[in-house]
C-alpha cells in the first residue's frame, strides 16, 4: 500500500523545479579524424620488406622481389601492392635497402647509395657487397652495414670501417644534433661519431629487436622481444627498467613519426599518446595483417604501416563532428536503407562493400526508429529539407508495421517481399500478409514498443510538417490503444502475449525487485503513456499511468536505485533468474529511449524531479562505459554534469570504417582486465570505440575481442553515431561547426 504522501506528490500538478542548471556546450571546432586506406599484396608473389615515401607523396615498397608500388585504394575500397615499373632503368639494380633522406627516395644495393632524386648525383660507393643497413647522415655522409661489418662513406669514399666486437648490427639510425650514428646489434647499442670516428658501446642487453631516436634526439627507444626500454642520451643511461605493460611485448619495429613513437609487432602497430596510453591499431579495421615490418612517415600526415600481406596508410584528415555526420548520412542512404528501414548489410566478401545485401532484423523497428530520432533531431537543429525527407521515408516505413499485418493496433518487426520467408532470419515467425506480395514478423517485444513511441513522440513534438505531426501521433495513439485494450499487453496474431511484451502487474511484479525487469517495464510503460496523454489528451492514458503508479507500485518500482539490481534470490522461478543472470545492455538501451518521454513529457513538475533522479540515478551507474548516447539522453534534465568529454570523445574516436572485423584486445598487457561481475565489466577502464568491435548501444562497451566472420557485415551509423550527434545538436550541447 503506498503512502499517502507518495499520493499527494504524484497528484500535485505545478511545484516548481529548482532553477535550471546552465549546460555546457562542446564547441564544434576540427579534430584529427583517423582512418585506414589499405592496399593488399600477392604474397604468392611478393615479400614486402621495407616502406619509404618521399616529398611528392610517392609511396614505395621494397620486397625480396623487387621494388612495388600502390595501384588505386580510397578508404573501405582497397587497393593494391604491385610491381614499381615507373622507371625502367632500376630493374638491373640489386636493390637491397630503400629510405626516404631529405624527403627523397634512396637506396642501397650491392656497390652504392644512390637515388634518383638530385639529378641523379647520389652514387656513392661502399665495400660491402651483402649490405642490408644503411642510414644517412649530414651531407650526403652514410652508414653501411651488412650485419658483420659497418663503414662510414661519402662521395664514394670510405671515412671509416669497423665491427661491433661482439654483435651483428640489426638497425641503424643518425643523430643530427651530435653528429653521430646509432648502431643497435641483437645484444647491445653502439654509437659512432662521424668527425672522431670511434665507435663506443654504450648499452647492453637482450633480444633487441627495433629502435629509434626521438624526443627531439635526446632519447632513443629500443625494442625487443618482451617490451621496451628507453636510453637517455645526455646522460648516456637507460632509463628505468623494460617496459611490459604494452598492447603487446614482441616488438617488430620502432619509428617517431610527427612526434609521436610508433611500434609495430606481430599482433598489431600501436603509437604512444601524450598520456601516456597507447592508440591500438589490430585487424583488418586498419592493417591487411598483424605483422608489421616497417613504419615510416607517409604524405599528408600519414602514417605508413608495412605488414606481410600489404600496406596500410593510416591518415590522419582534420574534420568536425558535422563533417563526419556528413560522411555517416551518406553511408546510411547509400547502403542501408531497405523499404525504409535503416538496415545491417551482410554477405559481405571480405569486406567488399558492393558484394553485400541489407538483411532483414528482429529489431527493424528499434533500429529504424533510433535513425529517424537523429533525423528529427538533425531537422530541428537545422531545419534541412533532406532530413525532413529522411524522416518522411522512415515514417512510413514504421507505419506499414502497423499496416501491413491484420491485427488492428500491432506493430509487425519487420516486413519483407512474399515468396522468401526461408531466406530470412527467424522463419518461425513470418506470416503472410492479406497483401499477397508482402510477408510480416510476429512476436514483437517490448523493445521495438518503447522505440517507437520515443521517435514519434519526438516527431510529433519536434517536427513541422503537418502531415508527420499526425501521422506520428495517430500511431502513439494506435499502439497505446492496444495496449490499454488487451490489458497491458501486446498481443499477436495468435490472440496471446508476445513473449516481452507485457507491461501487467501481474507479470512486472512478479519478479524480484532487485530483478531488472521489475524497474523497467514500470519505467517504460509510464514513459510511454505520458506520452500518449501528452499528444492526444486522452484522460485514459493519464489514468492508468497514475493506477500504474499508486496501486501497482510502478512508482516505487521505477524509483529504486540501480545499486540494487542484481541476480535473482534463490527462491525466485526460472525465468526470474533466468532474466537477471547479468547486466542486461539492451535494458539501458530501452530505458534511456524512454526517458525522452518520461520527462520530456511529464504529467507535472514534482514528477519531473522525481523522473531527474531516476535518470540521474541510472548514469551514474553507465558512466564507466562512457556511451555518447546515454550521457546526451542524460543531458535532457538539464543536469550539472553529464559527462559532455565522454560524450565527444565517444564521437571522434568511433572509427569511420563500420565493417565487422576481427578485434582482438584480451591479450593486451596495457590494459586493466577485471575479475568476471554482474556488469560484465572486462576492463577498469573501457577502450576507445575505435579499439573496440562495432556494437549497437544494446551492446556491452567493454566487450574486447570479436572472433570469426571477418569483414561479413557493415553496421549502420544511423542509431549508432548519427543519433546521439543529432540530439546533442537539437540539445546545443554540442555546436554548430565552429571556424
Amino acid at each position: 500500500m503506498q503512502k499517502p504522501l507518495l499520493l499527494s506528490l504524484l497528484l500535485l500538478t505545478s511545484v516548481a523545479l529548482t532553477r535550471a542548471q546552465v549546460q555546457p556546450t562542446y564547441k564544434d571546432k576540427p579534430y584529427l579524424q583517423d582512418f585506414s586506406v589499405k592496399y593488399y599484396a600477392d604474397t604468392t608473389q611478393t615479400s614486402l620488406l621495407q616502406i619509404a615515401a618521399d616529398r611528392n607523396g610517392v609511396i614505395q615498397m621494397l620486397a625480396k622481389e623487387g621494388l612495388r608500388h600502390t595501384s588505386a585504394g580510397q578508404f573501405l575500397y582497397p587497393g593494391k601492392v604491385v610491381p614499381d615499373r615507373n622507371y625502367r632503368y632500376m630493374k638491373d639494380k640489386h636493390i637491397s635497402a630503400l629510405t626516404s633522406y631529405e624527403n627523397q627516395l634512396v637506396y642501397l644495393t650491392d656497390q652504392v647509395v644512390f637515388s634518383n632524386a638530385w639529378a641523379g648525383t647520389l652514387f656513392s660507393k661502399h665495400n660491402l657487397p651483402k649490405a642490408t643497413l644503411f642510414a644517412g647522415g649530414k651531407d650526403f655522409t652514410f652508414l653501411v652495414s651488412d650485419g658483420a661489418s659497418l663503414e662510414l662513406i661519402k662521395d664514394s669514399k670510405s671515412l671509416w670501417n669497423g665491427k661491433l666486437p661482439d654483435d651483428s648490427a640489426i638497425a641503424l639510425a643518425f643523430q643530427a644534433n651530435a653528429n653521430q650514428f646509432w648502431i643497435l646489434g641483437n645484444k647491445s647499442l653502439y654509437k659512432v661519431g662521424v668527425q672522431d670516428k670511434k665507435l663506443s658501446k654504450v648499452l647492453t642487453g637482450t633480444n633487441f629487436t627495433a629502435f629509434d631516436i626521438t624526443s627531439n634526439e635526446s632519447k632513443i627507444v629500443i625494442g625487443t622481444l618482451d617490451g621496451i626500454l628507453s636510453f637517455d642520451i645526455p646522460t648516456g643511461k637507460q632509463t628505468g627498467g623494460i617496459n611490459r605493460k604494452l598492447p603487446v611485448t614482441k616488438i617488430t619495429v620502432v619509428k617517431e613519426v610527427n612526434g609521436k613513437v610508433w611500434f609495430g609487432s606481430d599482433l598489431g602497430a600501436f603509437a604512444l599518446r601524450a598520456d601516456g596510453k597507447f592508440d591500438y591499431y589490430f585487424g583488418e579495421r586498419w592493417l591487411p595483417d598483424n605483422t608489421v615490418t616497417d613504419i615510416e612517415k607517409g604524405p599528408k600526415n600519414s602514417v605508413l604501416v608495412l605488414t606481410t600481406k600489404g600496406l596500410s596508410q593510416i591518415q590522419f584528415k582534420s574534420m568536425t563532428l558535422e563533417d563526419k555526420a556528413k560522411l555517416f548520412d551518406e553511408q546510411v542512404r547509400l547502403r542501408h536503407i531497405r523499404n525504409g528501414f535503416n538496415s545491417q548489410l551482410t554477405g559481405l566478401n571480405h569486406g567488399d562493400l558492393s558484394s553485400g545485401f541489407t538483411e532483414d532484423s528482429d529489431n527493424d523497428g528499434l533500429w529504424t526508429a533510433m535513425y529517424l530520432g537523429g533525423q528529427i533531431f538533425r531537422y530541428a537543429a537545422t531545419k534541412d529539407p533532406y532530413a525532413l525527407q529522411n524522416c518522411r521515408e522512415s515514417m512510413d516505413a514504421m507505419e506499414r508495421l502497423y499496416t501491413v499485418n491484420p491485427v488492428a493496433g500491432f506493430p509487425a518487426r519487420s516486413f519483407e517481399r512474399s515468396g522468401h520467408i526461408n531466406e530470412l532470419h527467424d522463419v518461425e515467425r513470418w506470416q503472410h500478409a492479406p497483401e499477397k506480395e508482402w510477408d510480416w514478423k510476429s512476436t514483437t517485444s517490448s523493445d521495438e514498443v518503447i522505440g517507437h513511441i520515443f521517435a514519434f513522440g519526438a516527431a510529433a513534438e519536434l517536427i513541422d510538417d503537418p502531415k508527420i505531426k499526425k501521422q506520428a501521433v495517430m500511431l502513439i495513439d494506435t499502439v497505446m490503444s492496444h495496449i490499454l485494450k488487451n490489458n497491458m499487453y501486446l498481443i499477436d496474431f495468435d490472440g496471446k502475449p508476445t513473449m516481452w511484451g507485457k507491461w501487467h502487474p501481474d507479470y512486472v511484479n512478479s519478479f524480484p525487485i532487485n530483478v531488472g525487469d521489475r524497474k523497467l517495464n514500470s519505467s517504460n510503460i509510464v514513459a510511454m503513456l505520458q506520452t500518449a496523454y501528452h499528444f492526444t489528451k486522452k484522460e485514459k492514458y493519464k489514468a492508468k499511468a497514475f493506477e500504474l503508479m499508486n496501486k501497482h507500485g510502478y512508482f516505487e518500482n521505477m524509483m529504486r536505485p540501480m545499486n540494487i539490481i542484481g541476480r535473482a534470490p534463490e527462491d525466485a522461478d526460472d525465468h526470474a533468474k533466468h532474466m537477471s543472470d547479468g547486466w542486461n545492455h539492451s535494458d539501458d538501451e530501452m530505458y534511456f529511449l524512454g526517458y525522452w518521454g518520461l520527462y520530456r513529457y511529464a504529467f507535472n513538475d514534482t514528477l519531473k524531479a522525481q523522473y531527474k533522479k531516476q535518470i540521474i540515478d541510472h548514469w551514474q551507474a553507465e558512466r564507466p562505459e562512457r556511451e555518447g548516447a546515454w550521457n546526451i539522453f542524460t543531458a535532457i534534465t538539464n543536469p550539472k554534469e553529464f559527462d559532455l568529454n565522454e560524450s565527444v570523445w565517444y564521437l571522434q574516436e568511433h572509427p569511420m570504417d563500420l565493417i565487422d572485423w576481427v578485434i582482438k584486445n584480451s591479450h593486451r598487457k596495457d590494459i586493466d582486465q577485471l575479475e568476471p561481475n554482474f556488469r560484465k565489466q572486462t576492463t577498469k577502464e573501457v577502450l576507445p570505440p575505435d579499439e573496440r568491435p562495432i556494437q549497437r548501444h544494446n551492446g556491452n562497451m567493454f566487450t574486447l575481442d570479436r572472433n570469426g566472420s571477418n569483414g561479413t557485415g557493415e553496421h549502420s551509423a544511423g542509431d549508432i553515431w548519427l543519433l546521439p550527434y543529432w540530439m546533442g545538436r537539437y540539445l546545443n550541447v554540442i555546436s554548430a561547426p565552429q571556424k
